[in-house]
């Protein structure tokens, strides 16, 4: 297989446990870092709710997934009812979909899909699939899922300890800035999404985005996330096909 011009060096000559390995080191730079503090502000929330530092572990390693997190222990805090709390952390599940699409056409390469694959999707978050989508393609196919599970462990690991952390100095944070840091990970995001913009639509999608998120959340604040996407995503594509 002939690699693309910019892939690394060590793509060529390394083993499974070296691109399991780099997928480690790229953990630990800034997307770590931004899992981290995000998961330091849920850590302090779980406690300002009641919730005991098993229970903010517990779903950290078992949701994996921050703002259903938030979701599920604000509406337990609230006395909703068990089958509502079920249905609005479901929606925001949602969001992962397409991007566990894109990214595992990369890694199965073609072969079915065996338990290890499905043990990869519990590591899917949006920083995952930020970083797996801009370096697996760089990468020869028998070394992408390793590589994958090297980030996706990494950050598993990242916001584990940063869920303790936030919840064993809670008390020394005050509430907005244990509040401000949940919104990490969507500004990372947002970033991510601006440097990558490469064609006119992926600049329409994001346009799109900023436009309908607000009223939408507004007017449904359930589904709204899922909403902007869908609607601001197939716009985009749309107009940009027209054009």
């Amino acid at each position: 297989m002939v690699l693309p011009a910019n892939a690394p060096a060590w793509a060529t000559t390394g083993s499974k446990r070296t691109a399991f390995v780099r997928g480690l080191a790229v953990a630990a730079s800034a997307p770590a870092l931004v899992l981290f503090t995000t998961a330091t502000g849920f850590g302090a929330l779980a406690r300002d709710l009641g919730f005991t530092l098993g229970h903010a572990l517990f779903m950290s390693g078992v949701i994996y997934a921050l703002p259903a997190q938030v979701m599920l222990i604000d509406q337990i805090a609230r006395g909703a009812a068990f089958a509502a709390v079920a249905f609005a952390v479901t929606l925001t599940a949602v969001r992962l979909l397409p991007m566990s699409i894109t990214l595992f056409a990369l890694i199965r390469d073609g072969q079915r899909i065996r338990p290890i694959h499905i043990l990869a999707a519990h590591l899917m978050a949006i920083t995952v699939w930020l970083e797996g989508s801009r370096r697996l393609p760089l990468l020869p196919p028998h070394l992408r899922l390793p590589h994958f599970f090297g980030i996706g462990f990494g950050m598993y690991c990242a916001t584990a300890a940063g869920s303790a952390l936030g919840y064993l100095i809670a008390g020394a944070l005050p509430p907005s800035v244990a509040a401000a840091l949940l919104f990490m990970t969507p500004v990372y995001f947002l970033l991510s999404l601006l440097v990558g913009a490469a064609k006119r639509m992926d600049w329409l999608a994001i346009g799109a985005g900023l436009l309908l998120g607000p009223p939408l959340f507004l007017w449904l604040p359930g589904p709204d996330l899922m909403l902007t996407g869908l609607v601001g995503g197939t716009a985009a594509y749309l107009l940009a096909k027209r054009r």
